[in-house]
């Protein structure tokens, strides 16, 4: 027999299915009307400043000693400063949505 708490927990479970769904179809945030369960808001597509880090190390064999974001016009950047063993030091931009190195 099924509880009133296990149809809940079906709902709550259905609802947050319906989030997901909403999400990966590229809703920003899923409107719900279930009180427990929170808008979900999803980052552009794009890569996190981790990645962008990772990769420009790999590309060009240094090491990242100074990483900012900037932001303009509804445009990430990624500055990085690198520095590799030769002791060169030089700075270069990655396109936070594109993963494209400036």
């Amino acid at each position: 027999m099924i509880s009133a708490r296990s149809t809940a927990l079906v709902a709550c479970g259905l609802c947050a299915a319906a989030v997901a769904i909403g999400a990966a179809l590229g809703a920003a945030s899923a409107p719900t009307s279930h009180p427990d369960v929170a808008p979900l808001v999803m980052p552009r597509a794009g890569m996190s400043m981790d990645q962008a880090v990772r990769m420009v190390e790999e590309r060009y064999h240094a090491r990242v000693v100074k990483a900012e974001t900037e932001n303009g016009e509804g445009h990430t950047l990624y500055v990085l400063r690198l520095l590799n063993d030769a002791g060169k030091v030089w700075t270069v931009r990655v396109d936070a949505a594109s993963g494209s190195v400036q």
